[in-house]
């Protein structure tokens, strides 16, 4: 199961510079980072290291199959990020 990023996530970048697979964005010189309320990890690409999560300063990155049910929807959010690109 790969890591979901939840609305916890404040956009710090933080995971961003720990991922060893660069599947999390938009990054912040991307034209879509300003109008993204979150960061999303890409599921295909997620090697589930767990770095990003450990990174996270506001616990917003688990993994998919651990999401209380009210942030289940995160990981369809997620993937239809990476859907459209």
């Amino acid at each position: 199961m790969p890591y979901v990023i939840t609305d916890n996530c404040i956009k710090d970048l933080l995971c961003v510079d720990v991922c060893a697979t660069d599947s999390i964005h938009p990054k912040q010189d991307a034209a879509d980072f300003a109008e993204s309320t979150q960061m999303y990890i890409d599921p295909n690409e997620c090697i589930e290291c767990g770095a990003c999560a450990d990174a996270c300063s506001s616990d917003a990155i688990r993994l998919a199959d651990e999401l209380p049910p009210d942030k289940r929807e995160f990981a369809e959010r997620n993937a239809a990020f990476y859907a459209t690109r």
